[in-house]
């Protein structure tokens, strides 16, 4: 699992992960001289860094790098959310506690999220309560019902419902 970047490695990557193409430590401090004095060695050790943890590749070109990165700042944040929510002793509280932090432009990205990844039948909704236990023991599997209403707004009842319900949770002790 990543382990979340420093404060200047963070700043690096995300010229990395901007540009989306080879750069060169010259070009990385060149920007980075824009918001504060630093050194040329210190950014050239940052990257050097950064290839040794696996976060950038490398190429020879001359008598310099091009480092180019490994994966995307997406699939970094996802790791480190991933890596947060499975230490919890209680991963469903932390999601609604998580969900109830959110605000109305990550709830929305949340349900765009949850379209990709878990496309509902167009003509169907998960049953909930007894009549989904009682469907699902029937067949071992999660029973559908007639949505009489489209999937997006199902969905969005779905993402505003487990909100609502975190907005009223309180912090456990010791979390």
């Amino acid at each position: 699992m990543p382990r979340q970047l420093g404060e200047l490695e963070d700043a690096v990557m995300t010229r990395v992960w901007q540009w989306n193409r080879p750069v060169t430590v010259r070009e990385v401090l060149e920007d980075l001289q824009r918001e504060r004095s630093i050194a040329y060695t210190t950014v050239m050790t940052v990257m050097d860094n950064l290839h040794q943890k696996g976060w950038v590749r490398r190429e020879v070109d001359g008598r310099a790098y091009r480092y180019t990165a490994v994966s995307t700042r997406a699939a970094y944040s996802a790791a480190l959310m991933n890596e947060a929510w499975s230490t919890s002793d209680n991963p469903a509280a932390a999601l609604v506690a998580f969900f109830g932090m959110m605000s109305a432009e990550q709830r929305e990205a949340l349900r765009d999220a949850m379209r990709m990844v878990v496309p509902l039948p167009e003509d169907a909704v998960p049953p909930s309560g007894e009549a989904a236990d009682e469907a699902a023991e029937a067949v071992d599997e999660p029973a559908v019902e007639p949505a009489d209403e489209p999937v997006e707004e199902v969905v969005d009842e779905r993402v505003d419902e487990g909100v609502e319900a975190a907005d009223g949770a309180e912090p456990e002790a010791g979390r």
